[in-house]
């Protein structure tokens, strides 16, 4: 059994590795500053931010391992599991990391807004890889959330001003993951084409008796990405969601087979349908007309 570290709360990584505690509710460690860290395998109950200014081989997400390469950036919310198991031995790291409980956000608009932030679950592989002119914006609000834990009390603004800082740093790292989603590449193109053989293959080997209407999980998981991260490609390749791209070629294969004769139970079984009540509302909601006003038209 490998050792985890619980993160209940910040402290308790802090405190672990040796970091400075300055607020019970958000920690922010500058890596390079420890003088007797190691390496822990953290479950968390708090959202992490860490940003690596070295390589580091064997890290682990769930049941994966991964290297993450230097300036990459990645994130893990509540419920997730990452790091490196801990062998005894002390460590010299590089870079920081921005620890932060959800209590500290209740009742913000940053709280509502926090489940847009889709990258909280992306996968180590998936991490946000920075330029050092990018990595040096994420800094510097690092260290104006330091300086505001270390020589400010607690008083009635200390939290807005943490939350506002916190906010910035989100919302910069959503523009850099879209800058790096929206680069267009040779691998962005073999994405779609790997995604539509991947639909082909499904109904090709008649998968939807077993699992039904194929799904954005499905698809990311045989594509090995996170779902969200895979959503967030797709849409930023295609203007559009992955589920939209599932259900488009869906319909486009419900046509072929109504055309070829199929009836429409028959078409809806086919499909990967429970009850064709339910292909029968969204085909028309997608065409606009029923598959039988469809299948009188042709």
């Amino acid at each position: 059994m490998e050792k985890i570290l619980k993160v209940h709360s910040v402290n308790d990584y802090a405190r672990y590795i040796g970091a400075p505690e300055l607020h019970p509710l958000v920690s922010v460690i500058h890596y390079d500053e420890l003088e007797h860290c190691r390496h822990s395998l953290n479950n968390y109950d708090v959202f992490g931010i860490f940003i690596g200014d070295e390589t580091l081989d064997e890290l682990k997400y769930g049941l994966q391992s991964y290297t993450l390469h230097r300036h990459a950036l990645m994130c893990v919310s509540p419920g997730q599991i990452g790091g490196k198991t801990d062998t005894g031995e002390e460590i010299q790291t590089k870079g920081w990391a921005l620890l932060f409980d959800p209590a500290l956000l209740s009742g913000t608009e940053l709280a509502r807004h926090l489940p847009t932030y889709t990258y909280f679950s992306y996968n180590i592989s998936e991490a946000l890889l920075m330029s050092d002119e990018q990595r040096q914006i994420i800094v510097t609000l690092l260290e104006a959330i330091r300086t505001e834990l270390q020589l400010a009390d607690d008083d009635s603004h200390q939290r807005h001003i943490l939350v506002h800082l916190i906010g910035l740093i989100l919302e910069y790292i959503a523009r850099f993951y879209e800058q790096q989603l929206s680069t267009k590449t040779k691998e962005s193109d073999d994405l779609l084409l790997r995604f539509e053989t991947l639909l082909h293959h499904y109904y090709d080997q008649q998968l939807y008796r077993q699992h039904g209407l194929p799904t954005v999980r499905y698809c990311a998981q045989k594509l090995f990405l996170s779902p969200n991260y895979f959503g967030d490609l797709i849409r930023q390749m295609t203007g559009d969601n992955a589920s939209s791209a599932i259900r488009r070629f869906v319909m486009q294969r419900a046509q072929h087979l109504l055309t070829a004769g199929h009836t429409i139970a028959e078409t809806a079984e086919m499909l990967g349908f429970d009850y064709p009540q339910h292909f029968t509302r969204m085909f028309k909601r997608h065409f606009g007309i029923s598959p039988r006003e469809y299948q009188k038209k042709r």
